[in-house]
């Protein structure tokens, strides 16, 4: 499994940003999904989770300005970022798992390479 996150950049505070995860190989196996971010100096924190059939989860810091979809036919998901603020700054991970993922990093297999948001102030 193969997974290809992209979509980061730099935004001003109060801005979007719409990030996306393409996973290729097998496919199946990324049943349960999530998003992950990891600031300088910082462990990685859970961001938000979606399961197969679209039930969703999120942190407290993002709940109601974050996203979390997925298109099972395009094999992807994505995460609408809004009101966006400097402490949002960070690597995003995206990370799957045929098996239940809860917010802990270790419960995800497979992990993409990162895509990069700077919120400026």
């Amino acid at each position: 499994v193969q997974l290809q996150a992209s979509g980061g950049g730099l935004v001003q505070a109060g801005g979007s940003l719409r990030l996306a995860c393409v996973v290729s190989g097998r496919t199946f196996s990324a049943r349960n999904m999530a998003w992950f971010r990891q600031a300088p100096g910082k462990e990685r924190e859970f961001v938000s989770r979606i399961t197969w059939s679209g039930s969703t989860d999120y942190s407290d810091s993002v709940k109601g300005r974050f996203s979390i979809s997925r298109d099972n036919a395009k094999n992807t998901v994505y995460l609408q970022m809004n009101s966006l603020k400097p402490e949002d700054t960070a690597v995003y991970y995206c990370a799957a798992v045929w098996d239940i993922g809860t917010i802990a990093a270790n419960s995800y297999n497979y992990w993409g390479q990162g895509t990069q948001v700077t919120v400026s102030s």
